[in-house]
């Protein structure tokens, strides 16, 4: 007896089976949840991707390379003791070694500080530590009397220098772009 009208029917059942065709989209499969789940619970443990790793263990490498030339020339001049005192206590830019060693202590700090604590996703740390590193060599083997001091006036100063662009290198073409392509 009392019927709605044709056009209300209609609207009513309409909106019932879009009701139940929503709830059908928005309902989640406990298989995918799970595996969605798992997927970010991995890229958590994970921390530090292993390009990233081997970026860092570069770092360290060039800190102890260079640290370890150092040390030979301080042994091969004269003794450590004797040649410590003379560069370190008694610093004389022209003839020092010991500021190069400075400057790889500098990279070192800057570089795992920025893109292993920090976990910087951007290329300026690199290049300020490329640049101050490049400039200093630079205006080192000009002003300096390193090259008449024999093979490690040489030395020093070229491998510093290569392992300083090494290391732009491969963050800027190895670590960056594959961590953006694992994280697309």
């Amino acid at each position: 007896m009392n019927h709605l009208p044709e056009d209300m029917e209609n609207a009513l059942t309409g909106s019932q089976s879009s009701h139940a065709s929503l709830r059908n989209i928005h309902s989640i499969n406990p298989t995918q949840l799970m595996a969605r789940i798992e997927s970010y619970e991995g890229r958590e443990k994970k921390g530090i991707s292993d390009v990233r790793r081997t970026f860092c263990l570069f770092v360290t490498f060039d800190l102890l390379f260079v640290t370890l030339l150092w040390i030979i020339e301080l042994n091969v001049n004269g003794g450590i003791e004797n040649t410590l005192e003379k560069e370190v206590m008694q610093y004389d830019y022209y003839s020092s070694y010991f500021d190069i060693f400075l400057l790889a202590v500098f990279r070192f700090k800057v570089l795992i500080l920025a893109y292993a604590v920090c976990r910087l996703r951007h290329w300026w740390a690199i290049a300020l530590t490329t640049a101050v590193t490049s400039a200093f060599l630079l205006a080192k083997v000009i002003l300096s009397k390193l090259f008449s001091q024999g093979a490690f006036g040489y030395v020093l100063p070229i491998i510093s220098f290569i392992l300083a662009w090494i290391e732009t290198w491969f963050l800027d073409f190895k670590v960056l772009p594959q961590e953006a392509e694992e994280e697309n």
